[in-house]
C-alpha cells in the first residue's frame, strides 16, 4: 500500500528534524557491532512510518515479526525498510512474537522496540552504549533522571511501583522500573534467560531473571510516549495478574545464578565477528 503523501507530510511534521544518536557507528575494540532491532507488531500500518524512519541507518537488521495483522503493517514495513525482515508468528501474544523475533535476529546485540510510536529509535545509541560499557543486559527505565511517560495513568503508575517493590523484597536489586518493553541485550545471554512467556509478562520476566541469574544490569533513562495511534492491546488487570503470577514463579524457581555466572565466564563464543572488507 503506497503511503500517500500527505501522511509523509504529516509524519515529518510530527517528527521534526531527525535527531542522531551519541555513537554515529558502534564499535567494539577493532570488531564493528551488529544490531538487530526486534519489532512486535499486530495491526500496525498507521504507526510504523513514525518509527521505521528513525531507526540509525547502522543498525544491521530490522526483524519484525507480524501477529497476522489485518491491516497493510506488513506492506507498509516493506515499503519504508525494502530490507526490512519480516517474520510471521506463529501464536498470539506480545511475548511470544518477541521470542520469535529473538531467535531470528543475528545480530551480536539485540534490541526491543514497540511499533506503536510509544518508544524512541533515537534512544538506541544509549541502550548499546551501555552494552559496551560492560552491561550483559540494558534495562530501559522511565522513573530515572532523563526518563519520563505520557502514557502511563496514576493507577498504572502505582501497579508497577507495586510491582517493582515486590521485585526488590524477593530478589534485591534497586530496579526504577519494572514492566517496560525498552530493552536491549548481548545476543549471548539468550540462552541463559529460558524465556517461555507468550504475553506482557515476558517483559518483567526478562528484568527478574537478569537479575536472578547475575547477569549485569544496566537502566537506561527513557522517555515512553503516548501510542500515535489506534489502541494498545495491554489489559491492564488481567496483564498485572499475570506480571505478579510470573513473579511468584520465579521466587519458586531453583536458582540458576551461580550456572550461569560460571557458564558466562567460560563462553567467550559470542564475541562480535570480524569487519568484512
Amino acid at each position: 500500500m503506497a503511503m500517500s503523501t500527505a501522511l509523509r507530510h504529516s509524519v515529518q511534521e510530527r517528527q521534526g528534524p531527525a535527531r542522531t544518536g551519541s555513537i554515529p557507528t558502534p564499535y567494539f575494540g577493532n570488531t564493528t557491532l551488529r544490531v538487530s532491532v526486534v519489532i512486535p507488531t499486530l495491526n500496525e500500518a498507521e504507526n510504523l512510518p513514525h518509527v521505521l524512519p528513525r531507526i540509525p541507518s547502522w543498525v544491521h537488521e530490522v526483524v519484525l515479526v507480524d501477529g497476522r495483522s489485518t491491516d497493510a503493517t506488513v506492506a507498509v514495513a516493506r515499503q519504508l525498510r525494502p530490507d526490512i525482515r519480516v517474520v510471521m508468528q506463529a501464536g498470539r501474544g506480545k511475548g511470544l512474537a518477541l521470542r520469535t523475533g529473538f531467535v531470528a535476529a543475528t545480530g551480536d546485540i539485540i534490541v526491543m522496540l514497540d511499533a506503536d510510536g510509544s518508544t524512541d529509535p533515537a534512544e538506541i545509541p544509549a541502550f548499546v552504549d551501555a552494552l559496551v560499557k560492560g552491561a550483559d543486559f540494558a534495562k530501559g527505565s522511565r522513573f530515572l533522571p532523563g526518563g519520563g511517560t505520557a502514557d502511563m495513568e496514576l493507577y498504572r503508575k502505582l501497579g508497577n511501583w507495586g510491582l517493582m517493590f515486590t521485585v526488590r523484597l524477593l530478589f534485591g536489586g534497586r530496579y526504577s522500573d519494572l514492566c517496560y518493553g525498552y530493552n536491549a541485550f548481548w545476543a549471548h545471554v539468550l540462552p541463559r534467560l529460558k524465556l517461555d512467556a507468550d504475553g506482557f509478562e515476558i517483559e518483567t520476566m526478562m528484568n527478574v531473571r537478569a537479575l536472578r541469574d547475575g547477569l549485569k544490569v544496566s537502566e537506561v533513562p527513557s522517555f515512553e510516549a503516548e501510542r500515535v495511534h489506534g489502541t494498545s492491546n495491554l489489559r491492564t488487570f488481567p496483564d498485572g495478574w499475570r506480571v505478579l503470577k510470573t513473579i511468584v514463579r520465579e521466587w519458586l524457581r531453583p536458582s540458576a545464578k551461580s550456572a550461569n555466572v560460571r557458564a558466562l565466564d567460560a563462553d567467550r563464543s559470542w564475541e562480535p565477528a570480524p569487519v568484512q572488507p
